[in-house]
């Protein structure tokens, strides 16, 4: 049987997939390390889930018996279309349309269903952010960039705004090898983030400080320490991604279902202070914003509010 690579990179595109990289699937030794001092330290904050199923996270065979080959795929959300009210609290671009896993994992299975249709291989398993899977570890592994100081994925000619897709199947296809660091002496990532989130040499992030996680998975009452440190977001962040040189190179996606509603766009500051459940089950349905529910996403917006306050009156 002639290597899949080339059939699956024809279909992926048709799906609308920016790239395509392939790695062997076999236990990830350095990363499981890494992951298990990440771990030990304590940086994945309220994420205890993080905790379960170590060896399913770090080994795909364990995940999916009878793995041969990790698919890595990556989808383009970049968008220049901002807010129209600058001083509006902000929602991450990547959670502006629809919520991105609903739309991947459908053209992941539909790959998947044309792999199995050709190829009679049954084993294949999709996922995005759905299981314990280290899609950023297996992107650099197979080549589609590298891991950032800010720990994000990077490519040299996409920048960062791109979701991540890992297909394990029992297909055996030739592995791709993994890509340089380019980030050299830049420390514009760290110099940036507000709340220190990202150690000093970089490629280590506490989410307990991250305003990603503290806007979406923290559960409680925000941490009175980070009044004047969240730059105005109320869902997620963009910041180290705003400030790094090789998003200069990110191109504008072309996923209908990624554009914003217009009434999301043209919400004033006063509009989102005034935010009730009504027009925020209108504005975030079929959207990554309701993981924060209604509570969570007013907690935040009143969290700015307070803020606001005390820098006025001191």
């Amino acid at each position: 049987m002639k290597d899949p690579r080339r059939q699956i990179n024809i279909w992926a595109k048709e799906l609308g997939f920016d790239s395509v990289h392939f790695a062997k699937a076999e236990r990830l030794e350095a990363e499981a390390v890494n992951l298990r001092k990440w771990l030990n330290r304590g940086y994945h904050a309220g994420m205890s889930y993080m905790e379960n199923h170590f060896e399913k996270r770090v080994d795909p065979t364990k995940l999916v018996p009878g793995a041969k080959s990790v698919i890595v795929l990556t989808y383009n959300y970049f968008n220049p279309i901002k807010q129209e009210d600058p001083q509006a609290p902000k929602i991450s671009m990547y959670a502006l349309g629809k919520d991105y896993h609903h739309i991947i994992r459908k053209k992941l299975n539909e790959l998947n269903n044309k792999i199995e249709e050709t190829y009679e291989e049954e084993t294949g398993r999709g996922f995005v952010d759905s299981a314990p899977v280290l899609e950023r570890d297996w992107a650099e592994r197979a080549g589609a960039g590298w891991k950032g100081k800010n720990t994000l994925l990077i490519h040299p000619k996409r920048g960062s705004y791109f979701f991540l897709a890992v297909l394990i199947t029992g297909l055996e296809i030739k592995p791709d090898q993994p890509m340089r660091d380019y980030c050299g002496s830049c420390t514009r990532c760290i110099d940036a983030c507000p709340t220190d989130a990202i150690s000093k040499e970089g490629y280590l992030l506490d989410a307990g400080k991250c305003i990603s996680y503290l806007t979406i998975e923290h559960r409680e009452e925000l941490p009175e320490e980070f009044h004047g440190q969240m730059e105005n977001y109320m869902f997620g962040c963009d910041i180290c991604q705003e400030v790094c040189p090789w998003n200069r190179f990110s191109k504008e996606h072309t996923e209908p279902e990624f554009l914003p509603k217009e009434k999301l766009l043209k919400m004033t500051k006063e509009d989102w202070e005034q935010l009730d459940k009504n027009t925020f089950d209108e504005l975030f349905k079929k959207s990554a914003v309701k993981r924060t529910k209604f509570e969570g996403l007013r907690r935040n917006i009143d969290f700015l509010q307070k803020a606001e306050s005390k820098k006025n009156n001191e």
